[in-house]
C-alpha cells in the first residue's frame, strides 16, 4: 500500500481532540500507512535567512510530523504577503483589496522552494503525495524539477474566479501553469471547475481531452469537484457533550420570549457581515412585528486586526451593530448582540440548536463549513432554519436552505421573515433533505472520493513512458 504525504501551509496533530474535521480525516489516512504530513510550525524564527529552514520531526502515533520554521522576510512575503494580500482577495473577486507588491511573488516562489527541498528527501518511491490550498500552488512544479515522480495531488480550499478576474494578476500565466504539474486538481464546487477549465482554455490555450482532462504545457493533469463535508458523527458527539447541551439550554432561558437568529464567521470581508446586518435592520422595519421577538447574535472573531481592510472592517461592523440597538433597542430588549472574539468549538453546536435561523451569508466562500454544522445541530422534530447565500460552495450541495443574494438587502430581509414565520411541517421536510445529502456527501467521502481518483490511473496512462523531471517554472519579472 502506497504512503499518503500530507502537505500544508499549517498542520495539525491528529490525535488531539481539539483538532478540527479535517485533521481527523487526513489523520485516519495518514494512519493506516504511517504517513507523512509537512507543513510550516507557524513559528518565524528570528534567525532563520531568508529561504533557510531547520527541519523538525515528531512522531503522533504512526504519522510523522514534519514542520518547518520561516524567517521573518519570509513570512513577511510568502505568507501576509502573496498568500494573503494577493491570492485571498483576488480568489475572492475583491481585485481593489489586493496588494501586487513584486517582492511578495518572490518570497512566495522561495518559500514553495524551500517546501520542497525539504520534502524531497522524506519521500519514498511509492508515495502519494496531497498538497492542500492556494498557499502551494507552485509546489508541485519545485518537486518536479528536483525530480520527483510520485503522483502528487492538489485541492483548493477557496474558490476559483473567472478568468478575467484571474487574469489580473500580474503573472497570471506563471501561477496557473503550476497546476499542470498535479495529476489531479480538486475544487469546491462545479461553478469552480468551469472558472478553471474556462481560463486554461482561453488563456492557456489547453487542450480539452475530455473527462476532465486537460493537456497544456506538455503535461496533462485532470480537474474535477470535490466538495468538502464535515464530520458529521464527531459533530452530533460533540452536539452531546456538557458544553454544548449547557449553552444552548442557558440561551434558551436567556431568551425564552426572543426568536433567536446567529451568524457565526470569521471577521473576514468575504463573509458579507455587513450585508447581513443591514439585511437585519431591513427585516426590522419592513416587518415591525419582529421587534422585541427577535434577537440576532452576531459572532465576528478577530482575522488579520493588522491589516487595514480588517480593522475598516471592524468599525463598519460596530459602527452598524450600534446603529440598530440605538434605533430599535429597548429597556427590555436589544435586537442585535455583537461578540468579537473566538468562541470555542465545543459550544458551536450547542449555540447552533439554540436558534431558530442560522445565517450564512458569504459574498463569496469556497465551500462555508458552518452552513453545515448549523444543519446538523439542529433538533430534526424542531429544526431550525439555513439562510444561505448562493455564492457560498454550500449552495450548490445544500439546495434546501433558503438561498439568498447577500447584496440585495430587501431579498434577504424577506428570506429572513420567511424562516421566521416557516411552518413545522415545511422546516422538517428541508431538515431532512439537507441531513440527507451532508451526511451522504461527508469529509471521509470527500477524502475518499479525492485519493481513489489520485490513484486511479490517467486513461491510456500505463502505455505512456514516465515523464522527465521538468524545470522550475521560469522566474517571473519584475511585476
Amino acid at each position: 500500500m502506497s504512503r499518503l504525504v500530507v502537505v500544508s501551509n499549517r498542520l495539525a496533530d491528529p490525535r488531539r481532540p481539539a483538532a478540527g474535521g479535517l485533521a481527523v480525516a487526513l489523520g485516519e489516512a495518514l494512519n493506516r500507512t504511517g504517513g507523512l504530513w509537512f507543513g510550516w510550525s507557524g513559528n518565524v524564527n528570528e534567525e532563520q535567512q531568508p529561504g533557510e529552514a531547520h527541519l523538525q520531526t515528531r512522531q503522533a502515533g504512526r504519522v510523522t510530523l514534519a514542520t518547518v520554521d520561516l524567517a521573518p522576510e519570509d513570512h513577511a512575503a510568502y505568507y501576509q504577503g502573496y498568500a494573503n494580500s494577493v491570492l485571498w482577495p483576488v480568489f475572492h473577486y475583491r481585485l481593489d483589496l489586493a496588494d501586487f507588491h513584486g517582492a511578495y511573488l518572490d518570497g512566495y516562489r522561495r518559500v514553495n522552494r524551500m517546501f520542497a527541498a525539504k520534502l524531497l528527501p522524506l519521500l519514498r518511491d511509492e508515495d502519494v503525495i496531497w498538497v492542500h490550498d492556494y498557499h502551494l500552488i507552485p509546489l508541485a512544479t519545485e518537486l518536479r524539477a528536483l525530480g520527483c515522480r510520485q503522483r502528487i495531488g492538489f485541492f483548493l480550499h477557496i474558490p476559483v474566479p473567472p478568468p478575467l478576474i484571474l487574469a489580473a494578476l500580474p503573472q497570471h500565466d506563471w501561477l496557473m501553469r503550476a497546476f499542470f504539474a498535479y495529476d489531479l486538481v480538486g475544487l469546491q464546487s462545479e461553478a469552480d471547475v468551469a472558472h478553471f477549465r474556462r481560463y486554461m482554455l482561453n488563456e492557456a490555450q489547453a487542450e480539452d481531452l475530455g473527462d476532465g482532462r486537460l493537456a497544456a504545457f506538455s503535461r496533462e493533469t485532470r480537474v474535477g469537484a470535490f466538495p468538502i463535508g464535515i464530520d458529521v458523527q464527531e459533530f452530533e458527539r460533540l452536539g452531546r457533550a456538557a458544553d454544548a447541551v449547557q449553552t444552548c439550554e442557558a440561551l434558551r432561558q436567556e431568551y425564552s420570549r426572543r426568536k433567536l437568529l446567529l451568524g457565526i464567521d470569521r471577521l473576514d470581508y468575504s463573509k458579507g457581515i455587513p450585508q447581513r446586518v443591514r439585511a437585519f435592520r431591513e427585516l426590522l422595519e419592513k416587518y415591525p412585528e419582529n421587534r422585541h421577538s427577535a434577537t440576532l447574535i452576531m459572532i465576528a472573531s478577530p482575522s488579520r486586526d493588522d491589516v487595514l481592510a480588517y480593522a475598516d472592517l471592524r468599525q463598519e461592523l460596530e459602527g452598524l451593530c450600534g446603529g440598530i440597538n440605538g434605533d430599535y433597542g429597548d429597556l427590555d430588549w436589544m435586537p442585535l448582540r455583537y461578540i468579537h472574539r473566538i468562541v470555542a468549538r465545543r459550544r458551536v453546536p450547542g449555540l447552533c440548536r439554540a436558534v431558530r435561523v442560522g445565517l450564512v451569508t458569504p459574498l463569496r466562500d469556497g465551500m462555508n463549513l458552518v452552513a453545515k454544522e448549523y444543519v446538523v445541530s439542529q433538533d430534526p422534530q424542531d429544526p431550525g432554519v439555513l439562510v444561505l447565500s448562493r455564492f457560498a460552495g454550500a449552495a450548490e450541495q445544500l439546495k434546501d436552505a433558503l438561498l439568498v443574494n447577500p447584496y440585495d438587502t430587501e431579498g434577504m430581509a424577506d428570506a429572513i421573515q420567511t424562516a421566521l414565520h416557516m411552518p413545522l411541517e415545511e422546516r422538517q421536510a428541508r431538515h431532512r433533505a439537507l441531513m440527507e445529502t451532508i451526511c451522504t456527501h461527508d469529509i471521509h467521502w470527500w477524502r475518499k472520493s479525492f485519493l481513489d481518483a489520485l490513484h486511479a490511473p490517467a486513461p491510456e496512462a500505463q502505455a505512456q513512458p514516465p515523464a522527465e523531471p521538468r524545470a522550475a517554472l521560469p522566474t517571473p519579472e519584475p511585476v
